[in-house]
């Protein structure tokens, strides 16, 4: 019982102690936190019935970000999503802005009053975003050119941007 104990203790010390890896010395970068799983793939329409299928924007980078018209946080968010739009669309950069559980109307209404410039797809029945663990809005994932979640919520989505928009561009 003993011996037993003292194996269990040695083996939850090591656990705990950090293992060396050879780079103790490098310095955290913050853009290379990356989530590294596979987008899952979908096919949403936009207003004009046009069929939206993230896997055809394989080799672009993609920001999906999920909202919605009543949102005063979404609102707010406008101006930096058309300015980040403007900057990196003629880039390979794709914005599809996901409309969860509102109709097409109201959309429609709420995209020509803001002039979104980018693509408004609508997920009618908000199967796409429970599939992406949207808990709130405006929940942002940005999406690499091999089509790896690269944040989710993202934190320091401009940083996460600049750094893969300035990769082969």
């Amino acid at each position: 019982m003993i011996k037993r104990f003292v194996i269990m203790a040695a083996v939850s010390i090591l656990a705990l102690c950090p293992v060396a890896s050879g780079d103790e010395g490098a310095p955290f970068d913050i853009r290379q936190q990356t989530i590294e799983v596979s987008a899952p793939d979908f096919s949403l329409k936009d207003l004009d019935g046009k069929t939206h299928i993230l896997s055809d924007y394989a080799g672009k980078t993609v920001l999906l970000n999920f909202t919605t018209t009543w949102c005063p946080y979404c609102l707010k968010d406008i101006p930096n999503l058309k300015k980040m739009y403007s900057t990196y669309k003629d880039r390979g950069f794709v914005l599809l802005a996901i409309y969860i559980q509102e109709s097409d109307r109201k959309v429609d209404s709420f995209r020509r009053k803001y002039d979104l410039p980018y693509s408004v797809l609508l997920d009618t029945d908000g199967r796409i975003a429970q599939s992406y663990g949207v808990r709130g809005v405006p929940t942002k994932v940005l999406i690499d050119k091999k089509g790896t979640i690269l944040c989710r919520a993202c934190r320091t989505l401009d940083v996460m941007l600049e750094k893969e928009m300035g990769e082969e561009n």
